[in-house]
This record gives C-alpha cells, sequence and structure tokens, in this order.
C-alpha cells in the first residue's frame, strides 16, 4: 500500500472504520461516474448509479487485494469498465430474452414519484464518435496492454488529466509521461489493428472507426499515428 494520506485512508478502510468507507466513496464516486459515462454514453443515470454501486460493492469485497501498485483510481477505472461491460452484456441479454420493461412517458397523478424524463437522443459533445462496437474495442485493447500503459492511457483519455497530474499521480517526470504515453500508443495500435483484423474476419464488412477530434476518450478510436500528432502539439501542462 503506497504511503500518503491515499494509503492512510485505504488502510482505515481495511481496518473497518465506516467513515474512512464514506471518505473514500465521496472521493472517487463523481470520478467514478463520469468515467462510466464516458465509456457508455448511452446509459442512462439509473444505469450508471447502478454500475457504481456494483463498483463500490466490488471495491468492498477486494480492497484486501489492492496491493499498491498504481493508483487507487486506476485500479477503480478497470473494476468500472469491468462491470459496465458486464452491465452492457445483461441489458443486450434482455432485450433479445424480451426482458425490456416499457416505462411510459406519461406521468401517473396518483403517484409521488416525479415525472420520467426521456434520455437524449443525442450524445454529448465529448462523445458523438463513440458507438458500443468502438468502445469495447477499445476497452479489450486496453485490457491486453494491461500494466503501466493501461494506467497512463487511462489517466489521460478516460480521466483527461494533464501531463502533469498524470506526472503527479505516477511520480513521475512530466518528459517520462510524454514519452511513456508515446510508446504506450505505439503499443495501442498494434493491439487494436490485431482486434479489427480478427473483427473484420468475422464480419462480412466493417466501417472504420472516425478520428476523435478531442484530448477525450474519442481520441483512441483514430488513428494511433494521429493521436500521438496531437499529443505532440499537446502542452503538458494546464
Amino acid at each position: 500500500m503506497r504511503a500518503g494520506p491515499e494509503g492512510e485512508l485505504l488502510t482505515r478502510c481495511l481496518a473497518g472504520e465506516s467513515e474512512a468507507w464514506d471518505a473514500l466513496f465521496d472521493l472517487h464516486y463523481g470520478a467514478a461516474t463520469r468515467f462510466i459515462f464516458q465509456l457508455a454514453p448511452d446509459f442512462v443515470r439509473e444505469d450508471v448509479e447502478e454500475v457504481c454501486q456494483e463498483v463500490f460493492l466490488t471495491v468492498i469485497r477486494n480492497l484486501h487485494t489492492f496491493q499498491g501498485n498504481s493508483q487507487f483510481q486506476t485500479w477503480l477505472f478497470r473494476i468500472a469498465a469491468n462491470k459496465s461491460r458486464d452491465y452492457r452484456q445483461r441489458l443486450q441479454a434482455a432485450k433479445r430474452g424480451g426482458g425490456v420493461v416499457t416505462v411510459s412517458l406519461h406521468h401517473d397523478p396518483n403517484s409521488e414519484l416525479p415525472p420520467p424524463e426521456p434520455p437524449s437522443l443525442q450524445p454529448g459533445p465529448d462523445l458523438a464518435l463513440l458507438n458500443a462496437e468502438q468502445i469495447s474495442l477499445v476497452g479489450e485493447a486496453l485490457d491486453q496492454l494491461g500494466g503501466p500503459c493501461q494506467e497512463i492511457i487511462e489517466l489521460r483519455y478516460f480521466a483527461d488529466l494533464s501531463y502533469e497530474e498524470i506526472a503527479a499521480t505516477l511520480e513521475l517526470n512530466p518528459k517520462t509521461v510524454s514519452s511513456r504515453l508515446s510508446k504506450c500508443l505505439d503499443r495501442l495500435e498494434g493491439v487494436t489493428r490485431r482486434l479489427m483484423a480478427r473483427a473484420d474476419g468475422a464480419a462480412p464488412s466493417r466501417q472504420a472507426p472516425s478520428t476523435g477530434a478531442g484530448q477525450g476518450p474519442e481520441a483512441l478510436q483514430g488513428r494511433p499515428e494521429t493521436i500521438k500528432e496531437r499529443e505532440k502539439k499537446a502542452p503538458t501542462s494546464v
């Protein structure tokens, strides 16, 4: 377990202090929900809240397995990514099995609950180029990378941290962050190409993902060499 305030908080959680668990939840719940929304922009708020609940239940049950080889938030994001994929698979299975319950959009005057709000048909501005298939591809590629590469890419593109913030999180020099990210994007390119080739072999036709224009997770779906060109131009501080 790493030293410092975070390490002390995790130690208190392992000791069973309820106040420490509350503090850990408050500290990371917002980041977890944003991360899940980025992974699955088609999820509604209730979906994200349910996934978050599963994520933190997993944290409670498995915190003793966290070795401190990465930041706690990175470990949390990996759990969130797995739970998001599991939840999506359950939703798809329910649709195939006819288990989707139709909810009326008309407010029941006898109900004490607020009227339901239909989700917007438009994706968020930073996620317009994402779809479920591309999300799954990026997630699988990152899972295959694992280790420091998965950590630094997730911090940059999913947690949306600057170079200096990543450097502080990983206790690295900002120049080292830039160099490591460049090398990891090269590796991501190779893994992604293999996965796309495998998917192409399984489907008659496939439209290549569009190149993202921003610095968010959508950028991972473009050509990795284009991503690297943007990273070279990007400032290393906010």
